[in-house]
């Protein structure tokens, strides 16, 4: 049986043991369903082999050739990664777009007697979801944008939120990324795989319900945003929150701790500012950075650095803002301040 996938909604309703890309390994790295798991029935270099034959050789050929391989592959996770799965496993199987790799695979594991489906038009017809819901599609509800100089903890308070019932979406989170030069938390996904998540959590938001976004750039680290979601955010009221730069100095120095106790790392970072300030202040901050006042250095990359950036930004923006002023930033401190910022959103 095929399961087809009409819309986002479907693809949150999903309820199967487990959910089968066979594609090869490269094209399961670039992107997949949410929760599939990788059983390829062809690796990378199996995949390359098939099509040059079918190509300069002949079909009959290549699908000969393809369909040995095929069967070695599921004999050996068979035996190996489903060796486990019960006599009432319902798993679902997809391919590229629902052929021949997806089919070959589930009409063996349906010959053994599981309940498998396949889905119908396989990736290609999730990422036709995904791209309607991004790109095709008006974003769903209204947007309020949290934003603030940086330091102001933005992101701690974002993520505090949902408690106190204001829906969010955490883009830095889906990124792997924390937005600045100094953000990169581990390899970020593809920007087909951020697409993915992307859609699906919009697709979990109430539309007659705001959501709360973090200020970003239209690009977080290497990955882009849509074109609807970036509009939507540049037209949002926004929530700014301010505090002193001593306490936004001090908030960084804990949120960047990964930073800190990096010093090579730190120091490339700050080469990478040489083309927008003088040498002089580089090496001032390589100073402070050389002898561990991370405190200081964090104050001077935002008067310096991020502040005017932020102030020239919005100095071209016509939306309307919501100051929410904090004297500290301690962890103490952000619940009560998160509390401010959901009775604001929850303000007719």
């Amino acid at each position: 049986m095929a399961v087809e996938l009409t819309s986002l909604a479907d693809v949150l309703a999903l309820r199967f043991d487990d959910i089968i890309d066979v594609r090869a390994p490269a094209e399961f790295a670039d992107d997949h369903l949410p929760g599939a798991i990788s059983l390829p029935v062809l690796d990378d270099a199996e995949r390359a082999r098939i099509g040059t034959l079918y190509k300069q050789v002949s079909p009959f050929d290549a699908r000969k050739l393809g369909a040995a391989l095929v069967a070695k592959n599921a004999a050996a996770h068979l035996m190996g990664p489903l060796a486990d799965r019960p006599g009432g496993w319902q798993p679902l199987v997809y391919c590229w777009r629902g052929g021949q790799r997806s089919g070959s695979f589930a009409t063996i594991l349906s010959q053994i007697g599981w309940r498998v489906q396949i889905i119908s038009g396989g990736y290609k017809s999730w990422r036709r979801l995904v791209v309607a819901a991004l790109q095709d599609q008006p974003f769903p509800c209204p947007v309020i944008v949290l934003d603030g100089n940086t330091g102001t903890a933005k992101t701690d308070l974002l993520a505090q939120l949902p408690a106190l019932g204001v829906q969010v979406i955490d883009l830095e989170g889906l990124a792997c990324h924390r937005g600045s030069l100094f953000g990169a938390t581990g390899p970020q996904p593809s920007q087909r795989s951020f697409e993915g998540q992307l859609a699906l959590a919009i697709a979990r938001l109430d539309p007659t319900r705001p959501v709360v976004i973090e200020a970003e750039s239209s690009r977080i680290g290497s990955l882009n945003l849509p074109a609807t979601l970036w509009r939507a955010m540049a037209q949002a009221p926004r929530i700014a929150i301010t505090a002193p730069l001593e306490a936004r100095a001090r908030y960084l120095t804990q949120a960047y701790a990964d930073i800190v106790a990096d010093t090579a790392r730190l120091t490339a970072v700050l080469h990478q500012l040489k083309p927008s300030h003088p040498a002089s202040l580089i090496a001032d901050w390589q100073a402070l950075a050389d002898s561990g006042q991370v405190t200081a250095l964090a104050a001077g990359l935002m008067q310096a650095h991020y502040d005017p950036r932020y102030a020239k930004h919005r100095a071209r923006s016509t939306h309307s803002v919501t100051e929410i002023a904090a004297q500290s930033l301690d962890p103490d401190s952000l619940p009560a301040l998160a509390r401010r910022i959901a009775d604001a959103v929850h303000q007719p």
